[in-house]
Protein backbone atom coordinates (compact mmCIF):
# COMPACT_ATOMS: atom_id res chain seq x y z
CA UNK A 1 0.00 0.00 0.00
CA UNK A 2 1.63 3.33 -1.14
CA UNK A 3 0.10 5.17 2.28
CA UNK A 4 0.12 4.11 6.26
CA UNK A 5 -3.44 3.16 7.69
CA UNK A 6 -4.44 4.98 10.65
CA UNK A 7 -7.58 3.67 12.89
CA UNK A 8 -9.25 5.83 15.04
CA UNK A 9 -9.67 4.35 18.82
CA UNK A 10 -13.07 2.87 19.73
CA UNK A 11 -14.80 3.29 23.08
CA UNK A 12 -14.11 0.02 24.96
CA UNK A 13 -12.20 0.40 28.21
CA UNK A 14 -9.29 -1.77 27.43
CA UNK A 15 -6.27 0.16 27.11
CA UNK A 16 -3.46 -2.50 27.31
CA UNK A 17 -1.22 -2.31 24.22
CA UNK A 18 1.77 -4.88 23.15
CA UNK A 19 4.88 -3.50 22.07
CA UNK A 20 6.41 -5.76 19.89
CA UNK A 21 9.74 -4.89 17.96
CA UNK A 22 10.48 -5.00 14.19
CA UNK A 23 12.07 -8.45 13.40
CA UNK A 24 15.40 -8.29 10.93
CA UNK A 25 14.28 -9.74 7.69
CA UNK A 26 17.32 -9.99 5.48
CA UNK A 27 15.00 -11.05 2.46
CA UNK A 28 13.95 -7.49 2.41
CA UNK A 29 17.22 -6.32 2.30
CA UNK A 30 16.26 -3.71 4.66
CA UNK A 31 18.59 -2.75 7.60
CA UNK A 32 17.49 -0.82 11.04
CA UNK A 33 19.78 1.40 13.22
CA UNK A 34 19.33 1.04 17.01
CA UNK A 35 17.86 4.07 17.47
CA UNK A 36 14.65 4.32 17.56
CA UNK A 37 11.27 6.96 17.37
CA UNK A 38 8.02 7.55 19.35
CA UNK A 39 5.59 4.69 18.86
CA UNK A 40 2.69 4.98 16.78
CA UNK A 41 -0.55 3.15 17.20
CA UNK A 42 -2.16 0.97 14.77
CA UNK A 43 -5.36 -1.06 14.72
CA UNK A 44 -6.16 -3.81 12.11
CA UNK A 45 -9.34 -4.04 10.67
CA UNK A 46 -11.76 -5.96 12.10
CA UNK A 47 -10.48 -6.05 15.30
CA UNK A 48 -10.95 -2.82 17.26
CA UNK A 49 -11.21 -4.18 20.96
CA UNK A 50 -7.38 -5.04 20.24
CA UNK A 51 -4.46 -2.33 20.27
CA UNK A 52 -0.79 -3.07 18.98
CA UNK A 53 2.23 -0.36 19.26
CA UNK A 54 4.65 -0.42 16.06
CA UNK A 55 7.84 1.55 16.32
CA UNK A 56 8.91 3.49 13.25
CA UNK A 57 12.72 3.42 12.54
CA UNK A 58 14.13 5.49 9.96
CA UNK A 59 16.03 3.24 7.26
CA UNK A 60 19.11 5.01 5.28
CA UNK A 61 18.64 1.38 2.43
CA UNK A 62 16.50 1.89 -0.22
CA UNK A 63 15.43 -0.21 -2.81
CA UNK A 64 15.27 0.16 -6.50
CA UNK A 65 12.00 2.19 -6.36
CA UNK A 66 13.56 5.18 -4.23
CA UNK A 67 12.13 4.44 -1.16
CA UNK A 68 12.53 2.28 1.79
CA UNK A 69 9.96 -0.26 3.90
CA UNK A 70 9.71 -0.91 6.80
CA UNK A 71 7.76 -3.72 7.97
CA UNK A 72 5.38 -3.83 11.04
CA UNK A 73 4.63 -7.39 13.32
CA UNK A 74 0.62 -8.07 12.46
CA UNK A 75 -1.00 -7.62 15.82
CA UNK A 76 -2.15 -11.23 17.55
CA UNK A 77 -5.20 -11.00 15.84
CA UNK A 78 -3.79 -11.38 12.44
CA UNK A 79 -0.60 -13.45 14.05
CA UNK A 80 -3.47 -16.19 15.36
CA UNK A 81 -5.36 -16.28 12.21
CA UNK A 82 -1.99 -16.57 10.09
CA UNK A 83 -3.64 -14.29 7.88
CA UNK A 84 -1.79 -14.22 4.21
CA UNK A 85 -2.36 -10.20 4.24
CA UNK A 86 0.65 -9.37 6.66
CA UNK A 87 2.54 -8.05 3.78
CA UNK A 88 -0.62 -5.28 3.89
CA UNK A 89 0.55 -3.89 6.74
CA UNK A 90 4.25 -3.03 5.13
CA UNK A 91 4.15 0.18 5.03
CA UNK A 92 6.28 2.37 2.51
CA UNK A 93 7.93 5.91 4.38
CA UNK A 94 9.68 7.87 2.20
CA UNK A 95 13.06 9.32 2.56
CA UNK A 96 12.12 13.00 3.18
CA UNK A 97 11.34 13.65 6.93
CA UNK A 98 8.79 15.50 5.69
CA UNK A 99 6.34 13.17 5.19
CA UNK A 100 7.14 11.26 8.56
CA UNK A 101 6.30 14.54 10.64
CA UNK A 102 2.74 14.99 8.81
CA UNK A 103 1.88 11.45 9.67
CA UNK A 104 2.95 11.66 13.31
CA UNK A 105 1.44 15.08 13.43
CA UNK A 106 -1.88 13.65 12.26
CA UNK A 107 -1.80 10.65 14.76
CA UNK A 108 -1.10 13.18 17.51
CA UNK A 109 -4.33 14.65 16.65
CA UNK A 110 -6.29 11.32 16.50
CA UNK A 111 -4.93 10.34 19.33
CA UNK A 112 -5.78 12.44 21.60
CA UNK A 113 -9.11 12.67 20.62
CA UNK A 114 -9.73 8.68 20.63
CA UNK A 115 -8.28 8.42 24.60
CA UNK A 116 -10.89 11.48 25.27
CA UNK A 117 -13.55 9.40 23.91
CA UNK A 118 -12.23 6.18 25.36
CA UNK A 119 -12.41 8.08 28.45
CA UNK A 120 -15.88 8.67 28.22
CA UNK A 121 -14.68 12.66 27.96
CA UNK A 122 -17.04 14.47 25.74
CA UNK A 123 -14.26 17.09 23.66
CA UNK A 124 -14.98 18.31 20.50
CA UNK A 125 -12.16 17.72 18.10
CA UNK A 126 -9.19 20.19 17.43
CA UNK A 127 -9.13 21.08 13.57
CA UNK A 128 -6.82 23.73 12.57
CA UNK A 129 -7.61 24.91 8.54
CA UNK A 130 -5.50 25.96 6.16
CA UNK A 131 -3.93 29.12 6.03
CA UNK A 132 -4.26 29.37 2.45
CA UNK A 133 -6.47 31.26 1.41
CA UNK A 134 -8.16 30.53 -2.72
CA UNK A 135 -7.90 33.57 -4.71
CA UNK A 136 -11.18 35.38 -5.68
CA UNK A 137 -13.00 33.64 -2.74
CA UNK A 138 -13.41 35.60 0.63
CA UNK A 139 -13.24 33.66 4.47
CA UNK A 140 -16.93 34.49 6.28
CA UNK A 141 -16.30 36.45 9.20
CA UNK A 142 -19.34 36.68 11.93
CA UNK A 143 -21.31 39.57 12.78
CA UNK A 144 -19.25 40.62 16.30
CA UNK A 145 -15.88 39.89 14.67
CA UNK A 146 -16.96 42.03 12.13
CA UNK A 147 -17.75 44.84 14.61
CA UNK A 148 -14.95 44.15 17.15
CA UNK A 149 -12.34 44.39 14.19
CA UNK A 150 -14.53 47.60 12.73
CA UNK A 151 -14.21 49.50 15.88
CA UNK A 152 -10.43 48.38 16.28
CA UNK A 153 -9.65 51.51 13.85
CA UNK A 154 -11.95 53.99 15.33
CA UNK A 155 -10.23 53.40 18.35
CA UNK A 156 -6.82 54.04 17.49
CA UNK A 157 -7.58 56.89 15.19
CA UNK A 158 -9.73 58.70 18.20
CA UNK A 159 -6.61 57.97 20.32
CA UNK A 160 -4.29 59.45 17.80
CA UNK A 161 -6.63 62.27 18.07
CA UNK A 162 -6.84 62.55 21.63
CA UNK A 163 -2.71 62.31 21.92
CA UNK A 164 -2.80 65.30 18.71
CA UNK A 165 -1.92 69.12 19.74
CA UNK A 166 -4.15 71.35 18.22
CA UNK A 167 -2.70 74.02 15.97
CA UNK A 168 -2.15 77.14 17.99
CA UNK A 169 -0.72 80.49 17.54
CA UNK A 170 -0.79 83.06 20.14
CA UNK A 171 -1.15 86.59 19.97
CA UNK A 172 0.53 89.81 20.68
CA UNK A 173 0.38 89.35 24.45
CA UNK A 174 0.83 85.56 24.31
CA UNK A 175 3.93 85.06 25.74
CA UNK A 176 0.88 86.00 29.04
CA UNK A 177 -0.41 83.64 31.13
CA UNK A 178 -4.09 83.07 30.88
CA UNK A 179 -4.80 82.25 34.21
CA UNK A 180 -3.52 85.56 35.87
CA UNK A 181 -6.49 87.64 37.40
CA UNK A 182 -7.28 91.30 35.81
CA UNK A 183 -6.60 94.42 38.35
CA UNK A 184 -9.93 95.96 37.17
CA UNK A 185 -11.75 92.68 37.99
CA UNK A 186 -10.37 92.07 41.83
CA UNK A 187 -12.35 94.37 43.29
CA UNK A 188 -15.45 93.28 42.27
CA UNK A 189 -15.14 89.49 43.10
CA UNK A 190 -15.63 89.75 47.08
CA UNK A 191 -18.90 91.36 46.24
CA UNK A 192 -22.62 91.32 44.77
CA UNK A 193 -23.31 91.99 41.16
CA UNK A 194 -24.32 95.84 41.38
CA UNK A 195 -27.09 97.58 38.88
CA UNK A 196 -26.45 97.46 35.14
CA UNK A 197 -26.56 100.23 33.14
CA UNK A 198 -26.49 100.93 29.65
CA UNK A 199 -23.17 100.83 27.86
CA UNK A 200 -22.32 103.86 25.26
CA UNK A 201 -18.65 104.12 24.76
CA UNK A 202 -16.44 101.70 23.02
CA UNK A 203 -13.19 100.26 24.96
CA UNK A 204 -11.76 97.82 22.13
CA UNK A 205 -12.44 97.23 18.71
CA UNK A 206 -10.75 93.77 17.80
CA UNK A 207 -10.90 92.56 13.98
CA UNK A 208 -8.78 89.36 13.87
CA UNK A 209 -11.18 87.06 12.59
CA UNK A 210 -11.41 86.95 8.92
CA UNK A 211 -14.89 85.93 8.67
CA UNK A 212 -18.11 86.22 10.43
CA UNK A 213 -18.38 85.28 14.31
CA UNK A 214 -20.78 83.15 15.31
CA UNK A 215 -20.65 83.19 18.61
CA UNK A 216 -18.80 84.79 21.80
CA UNK A 217 -18.80 84.04 25.65
CA UNK A 218 -16.99 84.94 28.66
CA UNK A 219 -15.06 82.80 30.60
CA UNK A 220 -17.44 81.60 33.56
CA UNK A 221 -14.83 81.53 35.75
CA UNK A 222 -15.22 84.97 37.65
CA UNK A 223 -11.09 85.08 38.61
CA UNK A 224 -10.51 84.88 34.99
CA UNK A 225 -13.43 86.39 33.63
CA UNK A 226 -11.38 88.82 31.50
CA UNK A 227 -10.99 86.24 28.77
CA UNK A 228 -13.99 86.12 25.81
CA UNK A 229 -14.30 83.01 23.34
CA UNK A 230 -15.26 83.85 20.04
CA UNK A 231 -16.18 81.10 17.12
CA UNK A 232 -15.79 82.20 13.66
CA UNK A 233 -16.68 81.29 10.36
CA UNK A 234 -12.96 81.21 9.12
CA UNK A 235 -12.26 77.85 10.46
CA UNK A 236 -10.87 78.88 14.08
CA UNK A 237 -11.60 79.26 17.69
CA UNK A 238 -9.66 82.60 19.73
CA UNK A 239 -9.02 83.54 23.13
CA UNK A 240 -9.40 87.48 23.74
CA UNK A 241 -8.00 89.58 26.61
CA UNK A 242 -10.92 91.54 26.24
CA UNK A 243 -10.96 93.50 29.70
CA UNK A 244 -7.16 94.91 29.89
CA UNK A 245 -5.78 95.39 26.13
CA UNK A 246 -8.37 94.05 24.03
CA UNK A 247 -5.77 91.86 22.21
CA UNK A 248 -5.97 88.00 21.30
CA UNK A 249 -4.01 85.21 23.39
CA UNK A 250 -4.63 81.97 21.67
CA UNK A 251 -5.99 81.09 17.83
CA UNK A 252 -6.95 77.65 17.45
CA UNK A 253 -7.38 75.72 13.87
CA UNK A 254 -8.74 72.72 14.96
CA UNK A 255 -11.82 72.28 12.30
CA UNK A 256 -11.69 72.08 8.73
CA UNK A 257 -14.70 74.10 8.11
CA UNK A 258 -16.33 76.58 9.74
CA UNK A 259 -16.87 76.65 13.60
CA UNK A 260 -20.55 77.15 14.18
CA UNK A 261 -20.44 76.75 18.06
CA UNK A 262 -18.13 77.16 21.01
CA UNK A 263 -18.44 76.76 25.22
CA UNK A 264 -16.27 77.23 27.81
CA UNK A 265 -16.46 74.35 30.43
CA UNK A 266 -17.20 74.94 34.07
CA UNK A 267 -14.13 74.84 34.96
CA UNK A 268 -12.23 77.67 32.67
CA UNK A 269 -9.41 75.65 31.44
CA UNK A 270 -11.33 73.59 28.35
CA UNK A 271 -13.25 74.78 24.58
CA UNK A 272 -15.47 72.41 23.58
CA UNK A 273 -16.19 73.82 19.75
CA UNK A 274 -17.95 71.79 17.20
CA UNK A 275 -18.40 72.98 13.34
CA UNK A 276 -19.52 72.28 10.13
CA UNK A 277 -16.70 69.68 10.07
CA UNK A 278 -19.07 67.12 11.64
CA UNK A 279 -15.81 67.08 14.26
CA UNK A 280 -16.60 67.42 18.28
CA UNK A 281 -12.99 68.92 19.99
CA UNK A 282 -12.17 69.76 23.14
CA UNK A 283 -9.09 71.83 23.59
CA UNK A 284 -6.53 72.75 26.16
CA UNK A 285 -6.52 76.65 26.70
CA UNK A 286 -3.00 76.61 27.58
CA UNK A 287 -1.31 73.92 25.44
CA UNK A 288 -3.83 73.18 22.51
CA UNK A 289 -3.75 69.44 23.32
CA UNK A 290 -7.33 67.89 22.26
CA UNK A 291 -8.54 65.91 24.90
CA UNK A 292 -11.87 64.63 23.68
CA UNK A 293 -12.29 64.38 19.70
CA UNK A 294 -14.52 62.66 18.07
CA UNK A 295 -16.82 62.73 14.63
CA UNK A 296 -20.35 63.01 14.30
CA UNK A 297 -22.98 62.00 11.88
CA UNK A 298 -24.19 65.77 11.17
CA UNK A 299 -22.72 69.29 10.90
CA UNK A 300 -23.10 71.11 14.36
CA UNK A 301 -24.82 74.18 15.18
CA UNK A 302 -25.24 74.40 18.85
CA UNK A 303 -23.64 72.92 22.27
CA UNK A 304 -24.63 73.09 25.89
CA UNK A 305 -22.80 71.67 29.01
CA UNK A 306 -24.76 69.95 31.38
CA UNK A 307 -25.45 73.01 34.45
CA UNK A 308 -24.64 70.26 37.17
CA UNK A 309 -22.74 67.58 35.37
CA UNK A 310 -19.46 69.13 34.15
CA UNK A 311 -18.24 66.16 32.15
CA UNK A 312 -21.73 66.36 30.03
CA UNK A 313 -22.77 67.83 27.22
CA UNK A 314 -25.30 67.95 24.25
CA UNK A 315 -25.19 68.61 20.46
CA UNK A 316 -27.49 69.29 17.89
CA UNK A 317 -27.09 70.57 14.35
CA UNK A 318 -28.39 69.53 10.21
CA UNK A 319 -30.33 65.94 11.68
CA UNK A 320 -33.35 65.07 13.40
CA UNK A 321 -31.13 63.49 16.27
CA UNK A 322 -29.64 65.53 19.67
CA UNK A 323 -27.05 63.42 21.43
CA UNK A 324 -25.71 63.79 25.24
CA UNK A 325 -22.30 63.26 25.65
CA UNK A 326 -19.89 61.71 28.19
CA UNK A 327 -16.40 63.56 27.68
CA UNK A 328 -14.74 60.71 30.21
CA UNK A 329 -16.08 58.19 27.82
CA UNK A 330 -16.14 59.91 24.47
CA UNK A 331 -19.37 57.35 23.63
CA UNK A 332 -23.09 59.22 23.19
CA UNK A 333 -25.32 58.91 26.78
CA UNK A 334 -28.56 59.39 24.64
CA UNK A 335 -30.07 59.94 21.36
CA UNK A 336 -32.90 62.48 21.42
CA UNK A 337 -34.92 61.96 18.12
CA UNK A 338 -37.48 64.53 16.55
CA UNK A 339 -39.46 64.78 13.21
CA UNK A 340 -37.17 67.78 12.37
CA UNK A 341 -34.16 68.66 10.14
CA UNK A 342 -32.13 71.04 12.16
CA UNK A 343 -31.78 72.10 15.42
CA UNK A 344 -31.27 75.86 15.94
CA UNK A 345 -30.02 76.03 19.47
CA UNK A 346 -30.33 74.30 22.88
CA UNK A 347 -31.15 75.74 26.67
CA UNK A 348 -30.93 73.76 29.82
CA UNK A 349 -33.62 74.76 32.21
CA UNK A 350 -32.71 74.98 36.13
CA UNK A 351 -30.83 71.95 37.85
CA UNK A 352 -30.57 70.33 34.46
CA UNK A 353 -33.35 67.72 34.21
CA UNK A 354 -35.40 69.05 31.22
CA UNK A 355 -34.01 71.20 28.55
CA UNK A 356 -35.21 73.06 25.44
CA UNK A 357 -34.53 72.48 21.33
CA UNK A 358 -35.96 75.26 19.12
CA UNK A 359 -35.93 73.71 15.78
CA UNK A 360 -36.70 74.56 12.09
CA UNK A 361 -40.04 72.72 11.92
CA UNK A 362 -42.61 74.80 10.88
CA UNK A 363 -45.44 74.52 8.15
CA UNK A 364 -47.83 77.05 6.58
CA UNK A 365 -51.30 76.07 9.36
CA UNK A 366 -48.95 75.17 12.37
CA UNK A 367 -46.03 75.55 14.21
CA UNK A 368 -45.93 72.13 16.30
CA UNK A 369 -42.26 71.20 17.18
CA UNK A 370 -40.73 74.63 17.21
CA UNK A 371 -40.10 74.34 20.36
CA UNK A 372 -39.55 71.17 21.80
CA UNK A 373 -38.93 70.22 25.98
CA UNK A 374 -37.14 67.07 26.72
CA UNK A 375 -36.51 64.49 29.66
CA UNK A 376 -32.73 64.54 30.33
CA UNK A 377 -32.75 60.91 31.81
CA UNK A 378 -35.21 58.90 29.76
CA UNK A 379 -35.01 61.09 26.96
CA UNK A 380 -38.67 61.30 26.16
CA UNK A 381 -40.97 64.25 25.08
CA UNK A 382 -42.29 66.33 27.41
CA UNK A 383 -43.96 68.64 24.97
CA UNK A 384 -43.85 69.77 21.66
CA UNK A 385 -47.11 72.45 21.55
CA UNK A 386 -45.27 75.27 23.54
CA UNK A 387 -44.85 78.08 20.05
CA UNK A 388 -47.75 78.11 17.96
CA UNK A 389 -46.63 80.95 15.93
CA UNK A 390 -44.87 80.51 12.42
CA UNK A 391 -41.72 81.63 13.46
CA UNK A 392 -38.25 79.41 13.63
CA UNK A 393 -36.83 80.68 16.54
CA UNK A 394 -32.48 80.73 16.35
CA UNK A 395 -31.65 81.73 19.70
CA UNK A 396 -32.83 80.73 23.55
CA UNK A 397 -31.90 82.23 26.68
CA UNK A 398 -32.92 81.69 30.55
CA UNK A 399 -33.80 84.81 32.92
CA UNK A 400 -31.01 84.43 35.55
CA UNK A 401 -33.70 84.87 38.64
CA UNK A 402 -36.78 84.08 37.94
CA UNK A 403 -38.05 80.93 36.26
CA UNK A 404 -38.50 81.82 32.88
CA UNK A 405 -36.90 81.94 28.92
CA UNK A 406 -36.86 84.05 26.30
CA UNK A 407 -37.38 82.62 22.79
CA UNK A 408 -35.60 85.21 19.60
CA UNK A 409 -38.02 84.74 16.53
CA UNK A 410 -37.66 85.49 12.89
CA UNK A 411 -41.13 87.25 13.02
CA UNK A 412 -38.63 90.13 14.56
CA UNK A 413 -39.78 89.92 18.24
CA UNK A 414 -38.55 88.00 21.07
CA UNK A 415 -41.48 85.76 23.52
CA UNK A 416 -41.52 85.04 27.12
CA UNK A 417 -42.54 81.76 28.60
CA UNK A 418 -42.80 80.02 31.81
CA UNK A 419 -40.40 77.81 33.18
CA UNK A 420 -42.90 75.51 34.16
CA UNK A 421 -44.48 73.29 32.78
CA UNK A 422 -46.71 73.41 30.45
CA UNK A 423 -44.48 76.40 29.08
CA UNK A 424 -46.99 78.65 28.22
CA UNK A 425 -46.34 81.77 26.80
CA UNK A 426 -47.04 85.18 28.04
CA UNK A 427 -49.11 87.06 25.59
CA UNK A 428 -49.21 90.42 27.47
CA UNK A 429 -45.49 91.16 26.91
CA UNK A 430 -43.26 91.10 23.17
CA UNK A 431 -40.00 92.82 22.97
CA UNK A 432 -40.37 94.04 19.36
CA UNK A 433 -38.46 96.63 17.48
CA UNK A 434 -35.39 95.27 16.38
CA UNK A 435 -34.68 92.85 13.23
CA UNK A 436 -33.56 89.40 12.55
CA UNK A 437 -34.09 88.52 8.90
CA UNK A 438 -32.76 85.15 9.21
CA UNK A 439 -29.82 85.43 11.04
CA UNK A 440 -28.74 83.55 14.01
CA UNK A 441 -29.43 86.55 16.21
CA UNK A 442 -29.03 85.98 19.85
CA UNK A 443 -30.33 87.51 22.58
CA UNK A 444 -29.20 87.46 26.85
CA UNK A 445 -30.43 88.81 29.96
CA UNK A 446 -28.32 91.02 31.99
CA UNK A 447 -26.55 89.35 35.56
CA UNK A 448 -28.61 90.97 37.66
CA UNK A 449 -32.07 90.41 35.19
CA UNK A 450 -32.94 93.59 35.00
CA UNK A 451 -32.52 94.37 30.96
CA UNK A 452 -32.47 92.24 27.77
CA UNK A 453 -30.44 92.90 25.36
CA UNK A 454 -30.40 91.75 21.60
CA UNK A 455 -28.46 92.38 18.48
CA UNK A 456 -30.22 92.98 15.18
CA UNK A 457 -29.74 92.57 11.30
CA UNK A 458 -28.70 96.13 10.72
CA UNK A 459 -25.83 96.30 13.32
CA UNK A 460 -27.71 97.56 16.11
CA UNK A 461 -27.99 96.20 19.71
CA UNK A 462 -31.01 97.03 21.70
CA UNK A 463 -31.47 97.57 25.25
CA UNK A 464 -35.45 96.20 26.61
CA UNK A 465 -36.50 96.32 29.94
CA UNK A 466 -37.62 93.17 31.45
CA UNK A 467 -40.78 94.24 32.99
CA UNK A 468 -42.06 96.57 30.90
CA UNK A 469 -41.23 94.81 27.72
CA UNK A 470 -39.85 98.49 26.43
CA UNK A 471 -37.17 99.86 24.61
CA UNK A 472 -34.83 101.34 26.90
CA UNK A 473 -31.64 102.37 24.00
CA UNK A 474 -30.46 101.91 20.46
CA UNK A 475 -26.75 101.36 20.38
CA UNK A 476 -25.26 101.54 16.51
CA UNK A 477 -22.75 98.85 17.22
CA UNK A 478 -21.81 97.15 13.80
CA UNK A 479 -22.48 97.77 9.79
CA UNK A 480 -23.30 94.66 9.59
CA UNK A 481 -25.32 92.21 11.10
CA UNK A 482 -25.05 91.98 15.17
CA UNK A 483 -25.42 88.47 15.86
CA UNK A 484 -24.36 88.69 19.28
CA UNK A 485 -23.97 90.32 22.50
CA UNK A 486 -23.62 89.46 25.99
CA UNK A 487 -22.96 91.49 29.13
CA UNK A 488 -19.72 90.70 31.41
CA UNK A 489 -20.39 88.39 34.36
CA UNK A 490 -18.91 90.45 37.06
CA UNK A 491 -18.01 93.82 35.66
CA UNK A 492 -21.05 95.74 35.64
CA UNK A 493 -22.34 97.49 32.56
CA UNK A 494 -19.72 95.61 30.34
CA UNK A 495 -20.85 94.18 26.75
CA UNK A 496 -19.13 92.23 24.41
CA UNK A 497 -20.73 92.44 20.52
CA UNK A 498 -19.71 90.56 17.14
CA UNK A 499 -21.01 90.80 13.98
CA UNK A 500 -21.51 89.18 10.19
CA UNK A 501 -18.21 90.83 9.12
CA UNK A 502 -15.72 89.50 11.89
CA UNK A 503 -15.86 92.20 14.14
CA UNK A 504 -15.58 91.97 18.28
CA UNK A 505 -16.04 95.36 20.07
CA UNK A 506 -16.17 95.82 23.87
CA UNK A 507 -18.72 98.51 25.64
CA UNK A 508 -18.38 100.45 28.60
Amino acid sequence: MSSSLVAYDDSDSETETEKTEVPNTSSSGTSFPSSSVNPVQYFAPGSLGTKSTYEMHPTENTDSSGTSRVCEDAPKHYAQNNSPDLTSYCRRVYSGCTALSMSYKNYEQTSSSSTNSGNGVSQKRIHKDSTTAIKGIRPYIPKRLRQENSSVPENKESDQRDSSVCDVKLGVSGEQTLRKTSELIKPYLGSKYKLTEVPKSLVFHMSKHSGPVNEIQWCPVREQSHLLLSASMDKTVKVWDAVDTGCCLRTYSCHSCAVRAAQWTSCGRRILSGGFDSMLHLTDVETGKQIFSSKNEFRISALKFHPTESNIFICGGFSPEVKAWDVRTSKVLRVYKAAVQQTLDILFLPEGREFLTSTDAVSRDSADRTIIAWDFQSAAKISNQIFHERYTCPSLTLHPKESVFVAQTNGNYMALFSGQRPYRINKKKRYEGHKVEGFAVGCEFSPDGTLLVTGSSDGKVFFYNYHTARIIRTLSAHKEACVSAIFHPVLPSLLATCDWAGEIKIWQ
